[in-house]
């Protein structure tokens, strides 16, 4: 039985895709993108958050957990990841929410059970359920069978996919997706590789294959001060999109809303490179997109 290792299960959102949806995250990206959102995603494995600022060092995670992973070092519960076995117990009994594990496997048929629930709001509203991460595609022997799964049950379905995957990937699932979310984030590919750990050149082929065999794909592009919010960058995106029958835009500007995750994961967050862009600066980019004649959405 196929299993995927997700992070979270989102209901009732309104971005992802049109209408209301149930977003299903999956852990594991082949990116490391500097300002990344969920940097819990990054890791297809389970990861252990520990919120220090919640913490009331009462010791009860050290004395209960099984494997003894845990100690107070310098007035800090720190867990020893090669004895953690990630059974829980340290998250149950922890009364002020200190601890959390990210990751947990599902199979098929138990997300399909739990996204259907939400059936009659996609109905409605014109929603649906999308994959999300990390990189949904990385794990695409289950990607495509739970959308199989999904049209059975006549729900929409989109994919969130930053592209740097096979397009043998992307084929599979462009037979049973709706739609494909496609993250655009640096065109100049010296920049990508500095802050997002990766060439570009493959994302770039693998969006003009797939709008060959999929005519329903959004270009997503993450804004940010200091890294990409330049004309010149949305002038090469529109060259590249120009013929390749895309006609939704969705401009993302930049927030540190995720900083605390990578205090909880034990990471650094640089976030003196990089700024929230000004909303004179996001208009006229959408407005750039709009006289070339797509339709620009600023967030979503």
């Amino acid at each position: 039985m196929k299993k995927a290792m997700i992070f979270n299960i989102q209901k009732f959102s309104v971005h992802d895709g049109p209408g209301i949806r149930t977003t299903v995250f999956f852990k594991g990206c082949p990116l490391r993108c500097l300002w990344c959102h969920n940097p819990e995603s990054q890791n297809l494995k389970q990861e252990m958050l520990y919120d220090r600022e919640k913490c009331v060092m009462c010791g009860t995670c050290e004395k209960i957990c099984p494997q003894k992973a845990i100690t107070n070092v310098n007035n800090s519960m720190v867990t020893d990841m090669s004895k953690c076995d990630f059974c829980g117990d340290c998250v149950t009994y922890c009364l002020y929410e200190a601890r959390q594990i990210a990751g947990k496997e599902y199979t098929v048929e138990e997300i399909v059970k739990e996204v259907v629930k939400d059936k009659l709001f996609y109905k409605h509203s014109k929603g649906g359920v999308t994959l999300s991460g990390g990189e949904p595609l990385l794990q695409i022997d289950f990607v495509e069978e739970l959308l199989k799964r999904l049209k059975e049950e006549n729900i929409q379905t989109a994919i969130d996919t930053c592209g740097a995957v096979s397009f043998e990937s992307l084929e599979r699932a462009a037979k049973y997706a709706d739609i494909f979310l496609y993250d655009l984030k640096l065109m100049d590919d010296e920049k990508h590789k500095e802050y997002i750990g990766a060439s570009n050149k493959n994302i770039i082929e693998n969006l003009k294959k797939l709008a060959k065999i999929h005519n329903n794909i959004y270009i997503r592009m993450p804004i940010i001060e200091g890294v990409n919010a330049e004309v010149s960058h949305i002038e090469k995106v529109i060259e590249l999109i120009e013929g390749l029958n895309i006609k939704k835009v969705y401009l993302l500007p930049y927030h540190d809303i995720a900083k605390h995750k990578y205090m909880k994961l034990g990471r650094d967050y640089e976030e003196a490179k990089m700024q929230v862009p000004s909303d004179e600066k996001m208009n006229s980019f959408k407005d750039m997109f709009a006289k070339k004649g797509y339709e620009v959405k600023i967030g979503g």
